[in-house]
């Protein structure tokens, strides 16, 4: 008995006829996500701005313009106010008013007085936070070097477990995949905090482990193939791995989409950064680290370390022969 499959067996897909194409997309990609972060910025958390958030829960529909007046009336600066979820859910965000925790919490009972004689008891504050702009910036320091750190990492280990035109390939395609958050974030207003680090260090990781898988049949392909050109060895290594590909992202997605449906606004930054990294990264796996792999001369350089191990091989051959006696 057959069972059903996401991706029928035997595919032949051209991938590396559309490489071009994908490549100028994905260059695009990159310099509109540098533009947008440029031009548009980022909407970034308390936990890099630094500040005083509240999530607030208002009986009816919220009055934006009659709760920025509450808050005005405080004497708070830098107000951003903005609707999630329902309508009656609101962000509350405001510059810190000092580093001070006693007197940044003076600030946010102030604040939660307002709201309550403005709107009513009925009011809730669901989220209180206060991060200093020090832990801030030091935060959003942490952050950049935690992804620095883990693209080194990664470059290392894909030169140690394959060849260096490997791990390059994997360094360009996970810079891709991390540009293409980032401007994801820019392009949706998602608010950028420390979950969305952890996002796109695990989007880092998932796409990571995707190329792994490839580059490991195209290993094993290179050797299968001799006299294969590499164009089509590399289209015959995708469709071999097509299936797997598809059904870790369909299942990975499935899985995120409930957590976007079900998990709350808490998590719904992380759940959707993650719902297009497995876009994204399944993208960058097939049209960008296996391409690229023919502008280093993959097969050439394959062909020289088999070379290599011959002539070691011959080396040792000649030596017994010579001498027999040891």
């Amino acid at each position: 008995m057959r069972h059903p499959r996401l991706v029928p067996d035997n595919t032949n897909f051209p991938f590396m006829r559309f490489r071009m194409a994908a490549l100028v997309a994905s260059i695009i990609v990159i310099l509109a996500s540098i533009g947008l972060v440029a031009i548009k910025g980022i909407n970034w958390g308390v936990d890099f701005e630094g500040g005083i958030v509240l999530e607030v829960k208002t009986p009816q529909a919220a009055d934006l313009a009659a709760m920025r007046a509450a808050l005005e009336s405080t004497g708070a600066n830098g107000i951003r106010l903005q609707q999630f979820g329902d309508p009656t859910d609101v962000l509350v965000r405001i510059a810190a008013p000092s580093e001070v925790a006693s007197e940044a919490q003076v600030q946010i009972d102030r604040i939660k007085g307002a709201l309550t004689g403005r709107l009513g008891q009925d009011i809730q504050f669901d989220r209180a936070d206060f991060v200093g702009p020090q832990v801030s910036s030091e935060l959003l320091h942490d952050g950049i070097l935690a992804t620095v750190v883990a693209l080194a990492l990664i470059t290392a280990y894909v030169w140690f477990r394959f060849e260096w035109q490997y791990s390059l390939g994997a360094m360009i395609s996970v810079v891709h995949d991390i540009a293409a958050t980032v401007g994801f974030f820019a392009i949706t207003g998602i608010e950028f905090d420390l979950s969305s680090v952890a996002a796109v260090l695990t989007i880092v990781g998932y796409s990571l482990n995707d190329k792994v898988i490839v580059y490991d049949r195209i290993r094993e392909n290179l050797r299968l193939y001799k006299a294969m050109s590499l164009e089509e060895l590399l289209n015959r290594s995708l469709n071999e791995t097509l299936g797997r590909t598809m059904m870790t992202a369909a299942t990975t997605a499935l899985a995120l989409l409930a957590l976007v449906i079900f998990g709350g606004e808490v998590l719904r930054g992380f759940t959707v950064a993650m719902l297009w990294g497995v876009f994204i990264g399944t993208y960058s796996t097939t049209f960008i680290a296996a391409p690229v792999l023919i502008y280093f001369n993959l097969r050439s350089a394959a062909q020289k370390a088999k070379a290599g191990e011959g002539a070691g091989k011959d080396k040792t051959k000649g030596k017994s022969l010579a001498h027999p006696a040891q």
